[in-house]
Parts: C-alpha cells; sequence; structure tokens
C-alpha cells in the first residue's frame, strides 16, 4: 500500500495548489493574473487597418486608438463636442469669395466660394517605435532599401530586430491626404471628399494616370506631387482649403482618414517581397496615438500596447451633469492611458463569450437576446435594473440611445415599388409602413431595446423630434391617450386597395401583389425574423419572397439599382444631421452615382432644402427646415422607418471610467482597472471543481486495490513455498 499512497500524493498536492492558486479555467497565462491588461473580444477579422481604407465600426475599434487625427470628441460632455487631438486647437475657418479674399463669419452661403482651415500641430509628439524610423550609425534608413536576402526569416514587424522614432509633423497629415487619391488604396471617401478637398480630384486623375503608365506593382511615389487646396506653412502647420461653407468638416477632421501617416511607412511598406509577407500598413499601422498593434492574428487573437513614447495627454477635468457624482471625475488630470495592454480575442459565439464575463474572463460584455432575463429585470414602473445575481457580483449596466437608424428600403427606382408607379406605389409603400409592426419587432425581437423610428434622424443628433403630438409621423402614427398609436391594419388595407391591390391582388390581373426582400441575414434567429417579416405582409395579403445573397452580391444589386426591397442601417460618422439626411439627397444615388442613397430616393424640394440645410449652423431656421425635409420623406415613405437600438452594455466592477459615446472610437485610454480586485473575484468565482478528479482517483484506489492485494498475497505465497 506504500507505493498507492505516494502514487496519490501528486494528485492531493495538485488539488491544493489548485484551491489556492490561480483558477484552473482561467484562458490567460498565470503570470498575467494581475497585470494592467484589459479583455475584449472580436468576431469579425477586420478587412483593413490602413486607415486611407478603414471604415467599418469593427476596424475603428483598432485604428481609432493607434491614429491622431487633428480633432477628437470630449470622452464626457454631451451633446457631442470637438476638442484638439493632434491639433493644438479646434480650427475656425476662414470663408474666402472666389478670388481668394476674406468673408465675414456671417457672408451667406452662396457668397462662399472656399472655405479654409489652418491646423497648427501639438510639437513634441512621437511616433510609436517602428522599423520605418530605425537608422543605421551613418544616420541613413536602416530597412528603406531590403534585398530578398534581407528578407530572409522575416516573417512579422517583430523579426526586426532595430526600431526608431521621429517627431511628427504638418508633412504627415498632407502625405494622408494625398493617399485619399492613391489609385490602388480605393478609399471609400474619395468620391465625396472630392467634391470638397481643393485639387483631391484632380490629384486623383493625375495619379491615375501615371499609374496605368508604370509596371504593374510599381510603387507610387507621392512625394513629388501637390494638391492645390493643401500647402505646408511651416514644419507643424499646414492650411487646408475645401470647396463652399461646410461646417461639418470639422467633424471629418476626427475621423481616421484625416489621421497622419509618414512617408516613411509607405516607403518601408512599399519594398518589394513585403506584401507577400503580409507585412503592411493595412496589417500593421503607424501611429502616434496612446496604443500600437503588437499581435495581429485574426483567427485568434489581436493586442494593442501602450504607445511608450505617448505622453502629453491627461484624463478630462469636467463632464456633463452627473459625472462627478458617478465618479466619472476622480482621475481628472491624470496622465492617459491608464491601462497597458489590450487583448482582443477571437469570439465568434455569444453563449461562449457571456460564460467567460461571468467568470470574470472579460471585463465588459453587450446583451444578446438569450441572455437578457439573466442580466436585467424590469421594474414595476419599467426601469431597467440587474437582476440581483448581477447586483450580488458587483457587475454594473448603463444604457444609451445609439446613433444609429436601422430601416427597410424601397428602390425607388423599381416599376412596382418606386417612384415611376406614382401615388400607386406611394399608397402601397405607405400601407407596408402601416403593417411592419416595429413596436412587436422591437418587443420580440429586441427585448425592448429600441425606439421606433418616425423619421431618420436618431435622438441625440440636432432635428430630432420627440414623439409627441406635433412630432410622430402622422401617416404611420395617431396621437391617443397621450401617446403615439399606430394605424390600425384596416387603414393599411384601404391604402393598399387605394394603389390598386385590393387584399393583396392586382386589381386588373387578379395576380396576387409579390414583393422581393434581397437580404443577407442567415441562421436561426434571422430565419425567425424573416418569418416574422413575411407573416407582417401577410396581414395584407402581400406575398413577401425572401431572397437570401451575400454581402457582395446585395451591394452589387444596390450599386445597380436592381434589388427590390432591402435591410439597412446607418451609423453616425458625425453627430450632425446631415450625415443622416444625406441618405436620401438625390445627387447620393446609389445606381447613378455610387453614393449612399441606396433607396435612389428623389425629391426636388428635398434636394434644395439639402443643399440649403447642410450650410447652416444649428438654430431655429435649420430646424424649420429639417422639419420641412423629414415632412417630405414621412410622405413619400422610401423607407420603412423601423427603429433607433438602444444599447445596453455590462461591465465589471474592477473597471472605471467607462461612459457611453456613441461617436468616439477611442475611448479606451479613459478607462482605468483595478487588476487586484478582478484577481480576487476570479478565484472566488472559479473554484477548482475537484470531485470529479477524487472520484476517478477513489474508483482508481479501488480497482487497482484487489489486484495489487492478490499479487501481494501471491509473492507471499511464492516466497514461502520457496522457502
Amino acid at each position: 500500500m506504500t507505493r498507492i499512497r505516494h502514487g496519490l500524493l501528486p494528485l492531493l498536492l495538485a488539488f491544493v495548489a489548485g484551491c489556492g492558486g490561480a483558477p484552473w479555467n482561467d484562458p490567460y497565462p498565470a503570470a498575467d493574473a494581475r497585470s494592467n491588461t484589459l479583455y475584449s473580444s472580436f468576431s469579425e477579422r477586420p478587412k483593413h487597418l490602413d486607415p486611407v481604407q478603414s471604415y467599418a465600426e469593427n476596424e475603428y475599434a483598432f485604428i481609432a486608438n493607434i491614429y491622431q487625427p487633428p480633432l477628437q470628441y470630449h470622452y464626457l460632455k454631451r451633446p457631442y463636442q470637438l476638442i484638439p487631438f493632434g491639433a493644438e486647437e479646434v480650427p475656425k475657418p476662414v470663408y474666402l469669395d472666389a478670388a481668394g479674399k476674406p468673408l465675414p463669419d456671417s457672408a451667406p452661403a452662396e457668397r462662399v466660394a472656399y472655405s479654409e482651415y489652418v491646423i497648427r500641430i501639438r510639437q513634441g509628439v512621437l511616433y510609436q517605435p517602428h522599423p520605418a524610423f530605425a537608422k543605421d550609425d551613418a544616420g541613413k534608413p536602416r530597412y528603406h532599401a531590403l534585398t530578398a536576402a534581407d528578407l530572409r526569416g522575416i516573417d512579422t514587424l517583430a523579426d526586426f530586430s532595430h526600431s526608431g522614432t521621429r517627431e511628427l509633423e504638418a508633412a504627415d497629415y498632407v502625405h494622408q491626404l494625398k493617399r485619399l487619391a492613391h489609385p490602388r488604396l480605393h478609399s471609400p471617401i474619395l468620391q465625396l471628399m472630392g467634391g470638397y478637398v481643393v485639387g483631391l480630384k484632380d490629384l486623383a486623375d493625375r495619379l491615375a494616370k501615371d499609374a496605368a503608365a508604370l509596371p504593374e506593382g510599381a510603387v507610387i511615389d507621392l512625394e513629388p506631387y501637390e494638391m492645390s487646396g493643401v500647402r505646408i506653412i511651416d514644419r507643424h502647420t499646414y492650411a487646408l482649403r475645401v470647396r463652399g461653407k461646410y461646417p461639418q468638416f470639422a467633424y471629418w477632421l476626427a475621423m481616421p482618414f484625416f489621421a497622419p501617416v509618414p512617408p516613411e511607412a509607405d516607403r518601408f511598406y512599399g519594398q518589394p517581397g513585403m506584401a507577400q509577407k503580409n507585412i503592411t500598413l493595412d496589417w500593421y499601422p503607424v501611429g502616434t496615438g496612446p496604443y500600437m498593434l503588437t499581435v495581429n492574428n485574426p483567427n485568434r487573437q489581436m493586442v494593442l500596447e501602450r504607445n511608450p513614447n505617448y505622453r502629453g495627454e491627461v484624463y478630462p477635468g469636467e463632464g456633463e451633469p452627473g459625472d462627478a457624482e458617478r465618479g466619472l471625475l476622480k482621475d481628472a488630470g491624470k496622465p492617459l492611458p491608464f491601462i497597458d495592454r489590450v487583448v482582443f480575442s477571437l469570439e465568434k459565439e455569444q453563449i461562449p463569450y457571456w460564460n467567460k464575463f461571468l467568470q470574470g474572463y472579460y471585463d465588459a460584455s453587450g446583451i444578446g437576446s438569450d441572455t437578457f432575463d439573466q442580466a436585467v429585470q424590469f421594474s414595476g414602473q419599467g426601469d431597467v435594473t440587474l437582476t440581483e445575481d448581477m447586483e450580488r457580483r458587483g457587475i454594473r449596466l448603463q444604457t444609451s440611445l445609439a446613433t444609429t437608424v436601422f430601416y427597410l428600403g424601397f428602390n425607388m427606382l423599381d416599376p412596382v415599388v418606386g417612384e415611376a408607379a406614382g401615388e400607386r406605389a406611394r399608397k402601397l409603400r405607405l400601407a407596408v409602413s402601416i403593417a411592419v409592426d416595429q413596436e412587436e419587432l422591437i418587443s420580440i425581437f429586441r427585448n425592448g431595446r429600441g425606439l421606433p423610428s418616425h423619421g431618420p434622424i436618431p435622438p441625440g443628433i440636432f432635428g430630432y423630434r420627440e414623439p409627441d403630438a406635433t412630432g410622430i409621423n402622422p401617416y404611420v402614427y395617431d396621437w391617443r391617450d397621450g401617446a403615439p398609436q399606430r394605424k390600425g391594419i384596416e387603414q393599411a388595407k384601404r391604402l393598399l386597395a387605394e394603389a390598386g391591390y385590393p387584399n393583396g391582388r392586382d386589381a386588373k390581373t387578379g395576380q396576387p401583389l409579390l414583393l422581393h426582400l434581397d437580404t443577407t441575414s442567415s441562421g436561426p434567429d434571422s430565419k425567425a425574423r424573416l418569418d416574422w417579416y413575411t407573416r407582417q405582409f401577410a396581414k395584407l395579403g402581400i406575398q413577401l419572397v425572401i431572397r437570401a445573397t451575400d454581402f457582395n452580391r446585395l451591394q452589387d444589386k444596390l450599386r445597380r439599382g436592381t434589388a427590390q426591397l432591402y435591410f439597412l442601417g446607418w451609423n453616425a460618422d458625425y453627430p450632425d444631421p446631415e450625415n443622416f439626411l444625406f441618405l436620401l439627397h438625390g445627387a447620393q444615388s446609389r445606381a447613378k452615382t455610387q453614393g449612399e442613397n441606396a433607396s435612389n430616393y428623389r425629391n426636388a424640394e428635398y434636394d434644395r432644402l439639402f443643399d440649403r440645410m447642410k450650410h447652416m449652423a444649428n438654430g431655429p431656421e435649420r430646424q424649420a427646415i429639417i422639419d420641412r425635409m423629414v415632412e417630405l420623406l414621412r410622405h413619400d415613405a422610401p423607407w420603412v422607418w423601423s427603429f433607433f437600438p438602444k444599447d445596453y452594455t455590462l461591465h465589471h466592477g474592477w473597471v472605471h471610467n467607462r461612459k457611453p459615446n456613441q461617436i468616439a472610437n477611442n475611448s479606451l485610454k479613459y478607462q482605468r482597472l483595478d487588476p487586484a480586485l478582478r484577481a480576487e473575484l476570479r478565484r472566488e468565482w472559479n473554484p477548482p471543481v475537484v470531485w470529479p478528479l477524487a472520484l476517478i482517483a477513489a474508483v482508481l484506489v479501488l480497482t487497482v486495490l484487489p489486484a495489487v492485494t492478490a499479487f501481494r498475497r501471491r509473492e507471499r505465497r511464492t516466497a514461502t513455498g520457496g522457502a
């Protein structure tokens, strides 16, 4: 029995160690248990990390924390307010007439030929350590003339043994502006900005022509090219000229499209053999922001680490009312960022993510439909509160209305639902708008997390009207008993009959009305929602045909104007009504100009008002124009006005300074952790479950013991017989 006891000793020691050390189910290295690391996730591989190409929310989660545009949004203040980031101050435009002479600030838009922004950038800002800046002993770039032999053994950026840095200059911002025109980068804002930034379109044409004459794969050097609307005044100052009076341009200066990219980065990454190894700016960004990307493995993990050269920014000292009481000003004046490292792990499914969040291995989480009842509950007054289990764990809930609109769009070029069918199609669109019950959709599929929309402008954006007696959409709702009430299905059926489709059949041919919905939705949840939409149309006798497709195919149909109905949503690029109203501007037709007006809606009065409204400052006159524009949209119904989503997020008690910001994407630098508390609670919430191992050990002992006993008896008998 002595040998059996000795064999069990390591197992017993493991039990003891497991009870006192790190949790056995910890997915991270034990050495990181108390590190100043934030743990998050991503579910979809980012396509672009080059700021000239990136235009997706999942990509901005990374690059907005790496790059430093001239401006950013105040983290705490609402309404959203622009503040300096790379620039010393928020630039004020100087208005010029056609001859280039200054005009007063009060000059009407029709007199303003140009707006010029003089941008002074902060001095002493340094780039992250990077091989592109490495110098040899003679002071020359170490890695700008690499040969195939030099690249042997180089597979990632980390394989370069030397790195360097340099100070940020105005020329770096100008270089990025030129990159918008690069014919091989295909910037998604080239067409839009080409209409505003003076000289950008001309530069794009010149570069395209010159690129066509170059051998395939040859590098296009942007340094010799000039852009007429941009000039460098001195090392830390540049001027940017925009056509007309366009107040919203300042918001674009807070987007990564206008962040600095050093020419050294293009020279470094443009060398032969680099792209084949996936060593590109699209894979390894080069920035001056608070973080730098050190691991890019989109099949497993992406890691941001503190930029050791970042300094000079502190936590804000003021916010909106209530922020101090919520503890959001305790760190005022302290240097940013607080967190050293952010680990994003690939999580494609919600349930595994949720379980790891409850175990403490993710620091924050959204709330899926499957876990909604486990996380929150509604009080008798309709208020949203955390469940007792969440409260007991110290988890905190934050809710906010997203600056986002979701909608079901009609293609106005379609012969059945579009503009050519005139009043008949308009009444058909209104009938569908009434029949599709958004309140029911929000209740069933979003657990109440949303507001039915009465127009395209979401709450929090100037121009939004509360859905009161004067703010509702009167074509879809009535005001009854102090609240908006959706019109009855009988009203929708009357409109459908007036459109020539009584009971969902063509009055002339007797044929059933079929409408086609193109969608990229897939999976069990999507099937339930699409079945629900089919039933909504069936209430009118309309047969809805679902045409499942992939994203690229849908985009192709929208570009060609061949989709009949489609789903889309829009997140605000900047907090201005123009960023939503332009989605229905005739000049932005997707089929005709490749703009963002996917419905190809056109209304001459709306377009005239849009061109006037977009140049105006917020005020009563602008509000009156917006009200008229929204009225036209409600009357014409190019969209089924769906909903504005409510965001519910949870975070653990060891995470501080979290405040929802629907516009800014660079909030990581403001958050602070208590790693010691996290480590303690992880141990508490994840005690090792040892009884299965103990049971296995006991079974093993009971199984082996008789055999050992019999063996020893046989040995003794053999020994006795031999004696």
